[in-house]
């Protein structure tokens, strides 16, 4: 009985221990741990300390198992943008086109994660590095720019957009270096249209440009130049006036801005000089204007003459000269080319020329008299019809043309002689038939015309026959001559030789 108790006793206890021991093995289940790391999270740490060492092939390879084996966890995005980020650190021209690509691959596939913007920022920063000088290939500096612009329009809200207005108006002011230099060497050898184009377009463009105030006093000048080429032009008056007007209201409109944006620039004086020489109104700057630009004054930089010694050893631009304050132009306005400057010139001087045409038309229909050359007011017009109007009826244009021959031809009207009766204004004698003229005698003692010569060997030489004229008669007063000898030059001597009956 005793044993039986104590075989019991001993059963229960081993039951007892096992159940505690099974507890304990579930506690300490390195699955269930929290503490434990997972497989995609050892591979990601891992490549994190791959880059550390230097070791981006290694974390690269770390990165992309992580990637393909659990597309689904949730370092997959942060392993995406840190293949990117061992590119970036690797360096060389290779590697920053892998990290550009990686970074665009990345804001595709996670646009509204907030890494997107660093990506961004990384892919405008991998362009700003590469920038060159102002007179160098401004590839890089033109991808920068957009670059940025887009990080501060896709992401209004990241933190790194103050940062990347900064490095934005830094890429500009290298960009408006450039288009400077171009305009300068434009306006320096006196090809006034590209100077205008180019200068101007980088006072609208780059306005936080440290040397607007010089571009805008050249452009200035450039537009007087070509007021003074348009006077000594030989055009009409009424375009002349037209371009003069133009170009003068151009000019004033850039010394102004020079005056009421940029009052505290070294051009101040000069441009108030030329206002007053071109008889303009001079403008005053507001105290908002006047803060604005001496804020701007402030907070640019110098290199100093050791740094500018430097600088001729160095690839990248100096960007000390850019602006500190204010914004960056974010949209382009509507750039100006030298084409359209010219276009717009011919277009100007077309419609002047037009102009004048019509006053001269309206004049005639008004009641004008018409110019020497004109036809001679017609018999059959219509009571009332200003002189010189042609009838409505028929095809008057054809009536007009047949009249003018014809009418010369007799001696009448419209040769602008002393018996032309329309030559004083006076009214004309009505004829019976415009289209056949009756025959005038001439005056006793008076020669008759004589008729038009026709040289028959070029008529017969081109295959159009020529009626002979008709001798005039004994009372003609005119006497008959013989014909001149035939000229060999202009005969051939394989034809035979024409009789020509001279009517004198």
């Amino acid at each position: 009985m005793f044993r039986r108790v104590i075989i019991a006793f001993s059963i229960a206890a081993m039951l007892l221990t096992l159940g505690c021991s099974n507890k304990n093995k579930k506690v300490q289940n390195p699955i269930a741990n929290l503490n434990s790391k997972q497989p995609d999270k050892v591979l990601f740490d891992r490549a994190l300390d791959a880059m550390k060492h230097n070791k981006y092939d290694v974390a690269r390879l770390s990165l992309q198992t992580l990637i393909n084996t659990y597309p689904d966890s949730e370092y997959v995005a942060r392993a995406k943008l840190a293949i990117g980020d061992s590119w970036y650190a690797e360096g060389g021209t290779a590697a920053m086109t892998q990290a550009e690509s990686e970074y665009k691959d990345f804001i595709t596939f996670f646009p509204n994660m907030p890494e997107a913007a660093e990506a961004q920022m990384k892919i405008a920063n991998i362009h700003y590095k590469e920038m060159e000088k102002a007179d160098r290939d401004p590839t890089h500096a033109r991808r920068a720019e957009d670059e940025y612009r887009q990080l501060i329009l896709q992401f209004p809200d990241s933190p790194l957009v103050p940062q990347a207005k900064q490095r934005l108006l830094e890429v500009q002011e290298v960009l408006a270096d450039r288009e400077y230099m171009i305009g300068h060497f434009y306006f320096v050898r006196e090809t006034y249209p590209a100077a205008i184009a180019r200068l101007k377009s980088v006072a609208d463009t780059y306005p936080l440009y440290s040397g607007a105030a010089q571009a805008l006093y050249e452009l200035g000048n450039s537009y007087e130049r070509e007021v003074d080429f348009v006077r000594l032009s030989r055009l009409p008056e009424a375009a002349k006036g037209a371009l003069i007007k133009q170009y003068t209201e151009g000019a004033t409109a850039a010394y102004d801005r020079i005056l009421t944006r940029y009052p505290l620039e070294e051009r101040t004086e000069d441009a108030k000089k030329r206002l007053q020489a071109m008889k303009q109104p001079v403008p005053h700057a507001t105290e908002a204007a006047i803060a604005q630009d001496k804020a701007e004054i402030a907070s640019r930089g110098s290199l100093g003459h050791f740094g500018k010694l430097m600088e001729n050893f160095r690839k990248s631009p100096d960007v000390t000269d850019a602006t500190k304050v204010g914004e960056p132009t974010l949209v382009d306005p509507k750039q100006v080319s030298a084409p359209d400057m010219v276009r717009a010139a011919d277009t100007s001087i077309m419609v002047s020329l037009s102009g004048s045409n019509k006053v001269g038309v309206e004049r005639v229909k008004n009641g004008a008299v018409p110019a020497a050359n004109a036809p001679a007011p017609r018999s059959d017009a219509e009571p009332g019809a200003a002189a010189g109007s042609t009838p409505a009826t028929g095809n008057a244009a054809g009536a007009t043309s047949a009249v003018a021959p014809a009418q010369t031809a007799s001696g009448g009207a419209g040769n602008g002689s002393p018996s032309n009766p329309a030559s004083d204004n006076s009214a004309v004698p009505e004829m019976k038939n415009d289209l056949q003229p009756a025959a005038t005698t001439p005056p006793p003692g008076a020669s008759a015309p004589p008729p038009e010569q026709v040289n028959d060997a070029a008529a017969a030489a081109s295959g159009s026959g020529s009626s002979p004229q008709p001798t005039p008669t004994a009372s003609s007063g005119s006497a008959q001559q013989p014909a001149p000898t035939a000229n060999s030059n202009t005969e051939s001597s394989s034809k035979k030789k024409k009789k020509h009956h001279w009517p004198f």
